[in-house]
């Protein structure tokens, strides 16, 4: 397993399990509040789900194709302050529950940590392919510059198709320097 997979793994089972001594320091390396994702421009309905970490995903439901594949898309805020040179692992759980025309797989080409205010630039942003099997994806970068929280988030474009995708937790972790 990848050190980002081990770190991130485990910190989701803190998550689970709550902080002890040893795993506080683990745990304070999540920058993001994985339990309030925010959704925009698509319906989305939470429900329990075994098969995923955490037994519950959020199934989010897009109606048509966008004009833009960010009409419709989820977001967590990265509540904490990155410093520069700071690695960050975006990482979440999706499977793609109904594709549009009967597709078993579907690409979500936007996959990222970004300023959270126009222009939206990204730190770094990888398009990943989901499918009908839950599968744990992780998008790495490094942060440029210094950034207050509040000030990056990190979001999937969703409105390549229409489409019903469910999604665990969404988890971004500072690895530091």
């Amino acid at each position: 397993m990848k050190r980002g997979a081990a770190i991130v793994g485990c910190a989701l089972a803190l998550l689970m399990l709550g902080p002890a001594t040893a795993q506080d320091d683990l745990a304070s390396r999540i920058v993001n509040d994985p339990g309030n994702p925010q959704v925009m421009g698509a319906a989305a309905k939470l429900r329990e789900d075994p098969a995923v970490q955490g037994g519950q995903a959020l199934r989010i439901t897009v109606r048509r194709k966008g004009a833009n594949p960010w009409d419709a898309a989820v977001q967590t805020t990265i509540d904490k302050p990155v410093k520069a040179g700071d690695a960050l692992i975006f990482a979440f759980w999706a499977r793609l529950e109904k594709g549009e025309s009967g597709a078993t797989e579907t690409v979500l080409p936007y996959n990222a940590v970004q300023m959270s205010a126009a222009p939206y630039t990204a730190l770094f942003s990888q398009p990943v392919t989901i499918g009908p099997e839950w599968k744990m994806f992780e998008v790495k970068g490094k942060a440029a510059s210094d950034q207050a929280a509040g000030s990056l988030n990190a979001t999937i474009h969703l409105a390549t198709a229409a489409q019903t995708v469910d999604l665990g937790p969404l988890i971004v972790v500072n690895m530091g320097q």
